[in-house]
């Protein structure tokens, strides 16, 4: 029999505080987030104000709520950087960037939505929203909709349906896209392969976006080339287009998209 090693009971005790505050995805109230973890407020509170001062949990000081801190960002993200898609995506995004001159992103499907892992920036100087650790809106951006058009429809719905979306980087409730508009859109993803943003939602600035499946035919990840409109080719059938679909190919047949094992 297997001996347990022995552990610090307060710390696991203080865990079902970080367990209650991921599982509710929003923040919290100390009286909620301690009845989530079942204790009192008076016996959470010490513990988080701990996990405060090491950077796992931050309280906004307008509303008195208690969110994921910085430190337990950088956590979940070298956790995400370890799957093997990713690892195996890393240095092709890198190379994709210095051949097509622009910045280059990777984003996973994340607890909050799409969300970016990586960036790799081009020579020259740009301005771009996003950024290592953002969430992209799900529908108003390229590498939302390439998850958006590949996903099951059931998540996608329920992403939507949740308001996932509205907390997402270029989310404009005054341009949300709706109905019909909804289905061409992603209809027009599946035919092409690609997600293609022209100036929206970032003036002056365009972006395709390709999905990298696995070997069960799943989209794993989301590569997004992204360049200031006066210098990225954004027609279909471009030289950039050609290169991130060929990048993105590459890593999926690595993940063993396509591939077929014969019955002995």
């Amino acid at each position: 029999m297997k001996r347990e090693s022995r552990g610090i009971q307060s710390i696991e005790v203080g865990g079902e505080l970080l367990r209650a505050l991921a599982k509710s995805g929003e923040p919290m109230m100390l009286r909620d987030l301690a009845r989530e973890a079942g204790m009192t407020p008076a016996k959470a509170h010490p513990y988080l104000a701990s996990f405060s001062r090491i950077g796992l949990i931050e309280q906004d000081e307008a509303t008195g709520r208690y969110e994921i801190g910085a430190l337990a960002l950088e956590l979940g993200l070298i956790s995400l950087r370890r799957l093997s898609g990713v690892r195996i995506a890393q240095p092709k995004i890198a190379a994709l960037a210095s051949q097509i001159g622009h910045a280059v992103s990777l984003a996973v499907w994340g607890t909050q939505g799409p969300t970016v892992v990586q960036l790799e920036e081009p020579g020259q100087p740009m301005h771009i929203v996003m950024r290592v650790g953002s969430v992209m809106a799900l529908l108003e951006t390229a590498t939302g909709r390439a998850f958006a058009a590949f996903l099951p429809e059931k998540t996608i719905n329920a992403a939507l349906g949740s308001g996932l979306d509205r907390h997402g980087v270029g989310y404009n409730p005054k341009r949300a896209i709706k109905g019909a508009k909804v289905t061409e859109m992603l209809a027009e993803v599946r035919k092409h392969g690609l997600a293609r943003a022209l100036g929206d939602p970032l003036p002056g600035v365009n972006a395709f976006s390709a999905p990298v499946f696995d070997h069960a035919g799943h989209v794993a990840l989301v590569i997004t080339a992204i360049g200031p409109e006066g210098t990225f080719d954004a027609r279909w059938d471009s030289p950039i287009a050609h290169a991130l679909r060929d990048c993105a190919g590459g890593i999926s047949k690595r993940l063993g998209y396509g591939l077929t094992i014969a019955a002995e």
